[in-house]
């Protein structure tokens, strides 16, 4: 009534309104993903420490299979949802973008962590049995030159972020196949980043167990590394859909949120790179503490 009397026509529902319905919301269907994910999650877990303690190895691989296998369904579904039932109202969206971002500063606060510990060990380093002096880098750790293997590992991610926003733009701007081109460059470059950083840990002089610098170092940059992995397999399925279609100019959302992490995979790196690397490597404390 409110729309008749101040002269306007009744709201007429479009697919841009979301399937068909005449608000902006998107309201799920029944979806089996929930209690799958809950049972793959505790069959995961109980797997893992069942091996930590001897034992459980396969029912972690179950585990594992049964998350991947969760995840490639749901997103399967989300995909579904967004292309061919048309959900992903502007509103949607505007959850959707929420949604990304908080995932990336819970992310973020999994590296401050990482970053803590290996700045709390340099900048007060103790003294132990091994390194009497509590010197930082402790005495006969060999570290990894910077301007060697990851200096050409920073290269290639910095130039991978060129090519990334060089797809951001072709898909803005209608250009479908040159997305697609700077969407396989990129992908490249993660791999070749990945295989790299491969190649450093196989030839590294130091062990995860060899004390707190390789500690410190495999974690921070190792859960880099996975982030990568993690980063190059959404930017490939984003390569299948930009070449299937699936992007617009006014609706990408998918793609943005992947450019999204990847920056932040970018970034994360450049820190590792001054503070692990460079300083963490050839500077810290000297000792005395």
């Amino acid at each position: 009534m409110a729309d008749i009397t101040h002269g306007h026509a009744p709201h007429e529902p479009s697919a841009s309104d979301g399937a068909g319905v005449p608000h902006p919301y998107h309201l799920l269907n029944p979806s089996p993903w929930p209690l799958l994910g809950a049972f793959a999650g505790g069959l995961l877990a109980t797997g893992l420490v069942l091996f930590m303690h001897g034992s459980g190895k396969l029912v972690m691989i179950l585990g594992v299979l049964a998350v991947l296998g969760v995840m490639y369904g749901w997103w399967r579904d989300v995909i579904k949802e967004a292309v061919v039932e048309k959900a992903h109202t502007p509103v949607v969206k505007i959850g959707l973008r929420y949604g990304m971002s908080l995932f990336i500063a819970s992310e973020v606060m999994f590296f401050a962590a990482f970053f803590w510990a290996f700045f709390s060990a340099a900048l007060f380093p103790k003294a132990s049995p091994t390194n009497p002096d509590a010197h930082w880098p402790p005495v006969g750790i060999e570290v990894i030159d910077p301007f060697h293997m990851p200096l050409m590992m920073t290269l290639i991610l910095l130039l991978s972020g060129v090519t990334v926003t060089w797809a951001h733009h072709a898909i803005i701007e209608g250009k479908n196949k040159e997305a697609s081109k700077a969407l396989g460059l990129t992908v490249l470059l993660g791999v070749m980043f990945t295989f790299f950083q491969g190649y450093e840990y196989a030839h590294a002089a130091f062990k995860f167990t060899d004390g707190i610098f390789p500690s410190t170092f495999y974690m921070a940059t190792g859960f880099h590394g996975f982030h990568v992995l993690v980063g190059t397999i959404f930017l490939a399925v984003c390569w299948v859909r930009t070449a299937k279609g699936h992007f617009t100019p006014q609706s990408h959302f998918g793609f943005e949120a992947a450019a999204w992490y990847w920056h932040f995979v970018d970034v994360v790196w450049l820190f590792l790179f001054v503070s692990v690397y460079w300083w963490g490597g050839h500077g810290g404390s000297t000792g005395g503490h």
